[in-house]
């Protein structure tokens, strides 16, 4: 799979639009990086001063082998854990202690390796759940259905289903129950949802695990498109080399919870260390 080398991964979305880069659609995309960050489980030492920078609308994807620290690293960046060494910036300012919501009112967003969908709601239901926190009505004024809360709830739905639900061309499912989608679907509908949040840091655990190709190939120009229409800064864990290697700008490389090399995907397709570590003899034969 070649998906950034394509003339129309590059000048158009799925479904053939050009990218309109209008002021309405695009996004400042977020700086992140993480300096020396250590992550200790009583004594199993999972991150050890793990440093890496994602650079503001570019997509930078962290690789590995499995038990190399790649969920750790998610982990902490979103929150869940608080390390016991380093920082974690975002647009330069220190969030290493800040919790999940602050996280996600500033701008992250992330979705997860298990999709985390909620049965018995529709699509629409479902993404709707990721732009809730950006609401300003109250849970009173929500529980009474007030006129300001009907209102913003009104808004909600037409920017998920004008700016969400149209872009990832599942329009005609929005108000199916998740439990009947496939699960390539159910995968399209958490980046939705995570969509929804109006991100610009956008973090991806393992989008394609358990794809098939075809899938595979929608999700990565989905990833594309969003990347370089939203200008959203783009953050990936992901096992799939050929898709790694297609869209991403900088790749970081972790083993054993320390970071050994990073760089361009060209450099990290034929650095030692990496197709040692991760890639194979199969991929240095290549």
């Amino acid at each position: 799979m070649d998906i950034a080398a394509t003339p129309a991964a590059q000048a158009s979305t799925p479904n053939g639009r050009v990218a309109s880069g209008s002021q309405d659609e695009a996004r400042e995309g977020a700086s992140l990086t993480v300096e020396n960050v250590d992550l200790r489980f009583g004594g199993i030492h999972a991150l050890r001063g793990v440093s890496f920078a994602a650079a503001p609308g570019q997509i930078t994807a962290v690789i590995g082998p499995n038990g190399a620290g790649k969920t750790s690293v998610f982990n902490t960046i979103s929150g869940f854990y608080r390390p016991a060494a380093g920082r974690i910036l975002l647009d330069a300012q220190d969030i290493t202690g800040a919790p999940v919501h602050q996280r996600a009112s500033r701008g992250m967003a992330r979705t997860f390796q298990n999709i985390a969908l909620f049965h018995g709601l529709s699509v629409l239901e479902n993404i709707k759940l990721g732009g809730h926190h950006t609401m300003r009505a109250g849970l009173l004024q929500s529980l009474v259905h007030t006129r300001a809360a009907r209102d913003e709830e009104l808004a909600l739905r037409d920017e998920v289903e004008r700016r969400v639900i149209d872009f990832l061309q599942i329009d005609h499912l929005r108000h199916r129950p998740i439990e009947a989608l496939s699960y390539g679907l159910q995968k399209r509908v958490e980046l939705a949802r995570a969509l929804a949040m109006r991100p610009r840091l956008l973090m991806l655990d393992e989008p394609v695990a358990g794809m098939n190709r075809e899938e595979t190939e929608d999700m990565a120009r989905f990833i594309l498109d969003v990347q370089e229409e939203w200008g959203v800064t783009v953050l990936l864990v992901e096992h799939d080399m050929g898709m790694v290697m297609d869209i991403s700008s900088h790749i970081v490389v972790l083993n054993f919870g320390q970071v050994i090399a990073s760089g361009s995907p060209a450099e990290m397709r034929t650095h030692p260390d990496v197709v040692q570590a991760y890639l194979g003899a199969d991929e240095e034969a290549a």
